[in-house]
């Protein structure tokens, strides 16, 4: 069973940012920070509603840092669009 949580996690998340690339090339827009907080939309989703209640597998913990410093770098990057939007 954990295995098989760990193939859906991993699927869904390749589907998730198949699914962005290609709305981003369709309309010719590519914009990392766009890619990047949509994929980490994305990722706490998925993390939430995988989420173990008891037992926590290693690659949930992995998720979890992974996702907590996706949060840090979505936080400077507001920091920045606010210091951008000060400045003029």
């Amino acid at each position: 069973m954990n295995q098989n949580k760990k193939q859906i996690i991993i699927l869904t998340l390749t589907t998730w940012i198949v699914i962005l690339l290609t709305f981003m090339f369709l309309s010719s827009t590519i914009n990392l920070e766009i890619f990047f907080v949509l994929w980490l939309i994305g990722l706490l989703v998925i993390l939430e509603l995988a989420d173990f209640t008891y037992l926590q597998p290693k690659y949930i913990t992995y998720i979890k840092i992974l996702s907590a410093a996706g949060v840090f770098v979505f936080g400077f990057i507001v920091v920045l669009k606010i210091l951008e939007i000060i400045a003029k």
